[in-house]
């Protein structure tokens, strides 16, 4: 079991000034991170979202966290492929750059970025993301190991070149991709690829994903493994504020989330995220914000009869309050709960826009000292009853 944490350097109301502290204050908090014994952290890529994230050049992020640590993992989740996000060419130099400057501690997670603020900003039509993704996600492997690489397709043509420099690590850093959508576990599990199961929806839906995800992996045929090894990895979104106070952790969580939501979906026809912090109960906003999208999408009569796969097209899992917001004791438990699921590394979602800086650090710290350390100690357990 794994333990990480992503950034998406998102910003409540962002001004001159606290643009760059809060991008500072997630250099901070993966620096933290290393020292308490987390695994990895990731960087999303995104543009043009304000407020929800303005971590548009994960490159430099995760190149300067790599100069202040020594172990920790650094990863892409993920580094968007259409091409004219990131040429193909230029998605493998830098990749392998950052390879060798971490010293061989890059994991590379891709997927598509496929709001319309973004794919208009690029020229990007929405017909085209699935494809140029699928695309430049089998050409990456190749670009990192072939002496001279040249690609020729109906979407994209490379004469023979030298893709330099190349990457440290043996055969080429792991592969990851983003999954949203049932089809992608079986995508991902079936070309041997990590899967980064971004979701709210919490144990049940993660152990869903995992049957399908693993049983791509049982049934898939050696030669459709994109990359020379397999990466059979399931990686668990998991929303957490943890404190010794368990009525502050949740407070401070069931904020965040709440303008997690709030912030995304400014960018889906949604209003601009609320401005107010804890002058309302901001589980009941999450509830309420719940049943209305239910009534909107479904009507009130067929609620009671809705399908799980309703329930994820609709987007109504970020409603979902079940999180790792309390004390170290109630993330252990939501944790196991992920874990027998079939998760086999925990990502952490703390940096909500809301969250104030000190309630990050001391939920690593807490992370750091009580939870990491109690799965170490069942993980020796096991392998000694072994």
């Amino acid at each position: 079991m794994e333990f990480s944490m992503i950034f998406e350097a998102q910003i409540a109301g962002p001004t001159p000034e606290t643009e760059p502290q809060v991008i500072r204050e997630c250099v901070e908090q993966a620096v933290l991170a290393e020292e308490m014994g987390f695994d990895r952290i990731w960087a999303v890529e995104h543009h043009c979202l304000h407020q929800y994230a303005h971590m548009s050049a994960p490159e430099v992020f995760l190149s300067f966290v790599a100069g202040k640590t020594s172990r920790i993992r650094i990863g892409h989740a993920v580094m968007c492929l259409p091409f004219r996000y990131n040429h193909p060419i230029r998605a493998a130099e830098r990749t392998a750059m950052l390879d060798i400057l971490s010293e061989g501690r890059l994991d590379v997670g891709v997927g598509k970025g496929a709001t319309d603020e973004e794919l208009l900003a690029f020229g990007i039509g929405k017909d085209q993301v699935q494809e140029e993704m699928i695309e430049s996600l089998n050409m990456l492997p190749r670009m990192w190991q072939d002496e001279i690489f040249e690609h020729k397709s109906e979407l994209i043509e490379v004469p023979p070149r030298r893709i330099l420099p190349k990457p440290v690590q043996d055969p080429h850093p792991p592969l990851f991709l983003a999954c949203t959508r049932e089809e992608m576990f079986t995508y991902a599990g079936g070309h041997g690829i990590g899967a980064l199961a971004l979701g709210f929806a919490g144990p049940e839906d993660i152990a869903e994903k995992n049957k399908r995800y693993r049983d791509a992996i049982a049934n898939r045929n050696e030669e459709d493994v994109i990359g020379a090894v397999a990466n059979d990895k399931l990686v668990a979104l998991c929303p957490a504020i943890v404190l010794e106070d368990r009525e502050e952790a949740q407070k401070i969580g069931f904020r965040g989330q709440r303008f997690f939501v709030e912030a995304i979906a400014q960018w889906r026809g949604g209003p601009p995220p609320s401005t107010d912090l804890y002058e309302v109960d901001n589980e009941a906003a999450l509830l309420a914000m719940q049943q209305k999208t239910l009534e909107a999408n479904f009507g009130s009569e067929k609620i009671k009869s809705i399908s799980i796969d309703e329930i994820r097209s609709s987007g109504l899992q970020r409603y979902n309050v079940n999180q790792a917001y309390g004390n170290p004791s109630d993330a252990i438990a939501y944790i196991e709960r992920l874990i027998e699921a079939g998760a086999d590394e925990i990502m952490f979602l703390m940096q909500m826009g809301t969250v104030p800086q000190e309630a990050i650090l001391e939920s690593i710290r807490q992370i750091g000292q009580h939870v990491i350390p109690h799965f170490a100690k069942t993980r020796t357990a096991s392998a000694v009853a072994g």
